[in-house]
């Protein structure tokens, strides 16, 4: 089926507060976006369908400055309220980004006001500023994107796994380095995609990057609908019944796993964990690393003066 792209972006003004509040608004903004594609899609107008999908957030542009968005993965359709067919949408259509903008805007700016209430949202220029920002924000449009589909589920899994656990910047867009300065490339989108060269000073330079790190702990990459972690595996029985699809394969246990101990072939503890028919090449075996004994602590007696 085909597999959909989504991008739910913060205007600057609400993406500013990000700064002061990380966990509050990138909370927000993931509650927002998962809450607008399910309440869109379950609608009978649209879709009518429990949708599943995998959020992405991302804080950077393509200069390192922050733009706060989340990418979204959607499979083209959904169970249906009584779970007993699928519903699937158009090849080359999904929903309408006008609607999704508006149910997003607002949706985003109700989670942010509770949390204003509630004294959570913080702003040096205090509550009465961070009110009006908000009602500012109601009075104009959000962007939210739709980009073209993935040919299929193949080209979905390799565009995350470029993109997912990268932070900021990738080693090869850094072109030159120095004591004075540092140059990397961009796509300038103004300007037909095209290809540009930005050189920042070693402070500048870091001052961008490290707006990009999130708070500890922080989930970057959620699941939601029916590709939730919780219960995911029943419903993806449910909706591979449904769609009359092959079920995945099952690891077939190798011969090492099966052996007695001591009695692993020496071929089978080799084979490629994929495919269970070819073996692989050793090149080399590392030691384990060196663990130094720990020292038990000794507790620091009192000097007496007396």
């Amino acid at each position: 089926m085909p597999y959909f792209h989504l991008v739910f972006t913060l205007p600057p003004g609400i993406a500013m507060l990000a700064l002061a509040n990380p966990r509050i608004v990138y909370d927000a903004l993931f509650k927002a976006a998962a809450e607008t594609l399910t309440a869109v899609a379950a609608d009978p107008a649209h879709l009518g369908a429990q949708i599943g999908f995998v959020a992405v957030l991302h804080t950077w542009g393509q200069k390192l400055d922050h733009h706060p968005h989340v990418h979204c993965i959607v499979p083209g359709g959904g169970l249906s309220p009584d779970r007993q067919r699928w519903v699937s949408s158009p090849a080359d259509f999904f929903l309408p980004v006008r609607v999704l903008s508006r149910v997003f805007r607002g949706k985003c700016i109700a989670i942010l006001e509770r949390e204003l209430r509630a004294g959570r949202l913080q702003h040096r220029a205090g509550r009465r500023v961070l009110g009006r920002r908000l009602a500012h924000a109601k009075r104009h449009e959000w962007v939210v994107y739709a980009k073209p589909p993935f040919g299929g589920a193949v080209q979905a899994v390799r565009y995350l796994a470029r993109y997912t656990h990268r932070v900021a910047i990738a080693n090869q867009r850094i072109t030159a380095l120095d004591d004075d300065h540092v140059a990397f490339a961009y796509k300038d989108y103004a300007d037909g995609n095209r290809t540009k060269t930005l050189s920042l000073t070693p402070d500048a330079f870091l001052s961008r990057f490290l707006l990009h790190v999130l708070p500890p702990g922080f989930t970057r990459i959620r699941h939601f609908g029916f590709l939730a972690n919780r219960g995911r595996n029943a419903r993806l029985r449910l909706c591979r019944e449904l769609l009359a699809a092959a079920p995945p394969p099952v690891d077939a246990p190798t011969a090492a796993a099966d052996a007695p101990a001591g009695e692993v072939d020496d071929d089978a503890a080799v084979r490629c964990p994929a495919c269970h028919q070819s073996a692989m090449q050793v090149l080399r075996c590392y030691p384990r690393p060196f663990l130094p004994p720990l020292i038990p602590r000794v507790p620091i007696l009192a000097w007496d003066t007396s």
